[in-house]
């Protein structure tokens, strides 16, 4: 009988909990969604239960229009950890969503001499179990994860 050999961890997916499964299950969907705070009044991107701005727990859910712009990126030539040594060279960026908040995100379907500070983008989604639209990636396993591409 032949060994059976484990599958490599990965190191791009996400842990959902209670709180978090309505953020990926819009994202499964070909959603984004964001906190916003009912006390004053901003968005908000990592989810939490509470508002990082003015400590209120008065924030709900909010679907995100998906327009950004690139507010920074580093094309990155090597990582070990998997999957991402087969992804290399790719674009890790932070990109400012339209209602406000900043958010780490890879950059996709661009070329990396096509990269401009404020570049407009939109969302696409990466994985997931095929529950989702939106123009998802074609990568399986695990959540769908937001990533961004040129608009247009």
């Amino acid at each position: 009988m032949t060994p059976r050999r484990a599958a490599a961890p990965r190191f791009d997916l996400p842990e959902p909990d209670a709180f978090t499964r309505p953020y990926w299950d819009a994202a499964a969907e070909g959603r984004l969604l964001l906190r916003r705070c009912g006390g004053c009044g901003r968005a908000h991107h990592y989810p939490r239960e509470f508002c990082p701005y003015c400590w209120s727990e008065d924030v709900g859910w909010e679907r995100a229009s998906g327009e950004a712009t690139l507010y920074t990126w580093s094309v990155v030539h090597r990582n070990d950890l998997p999957p991402f040594g087969s992804r290399v060279p790719y674009v890790a960026a932070v990109v400012d969503l339209a209602e406000g908040p900043r958010m780490m995100t890879e950059v996709v379907e661009c070329g990396h001499a096509d990269l401009r500070i404020g570049m407009g983008l939109t969302v696409t989604f990466r994985g997931g179990s095929g529950r989702r639209g939106g123009g998802a990636e074609a990568e399986g396993g695990g959540e769908a994860v937001a990533v961004f591409r040129p608009r247009g």
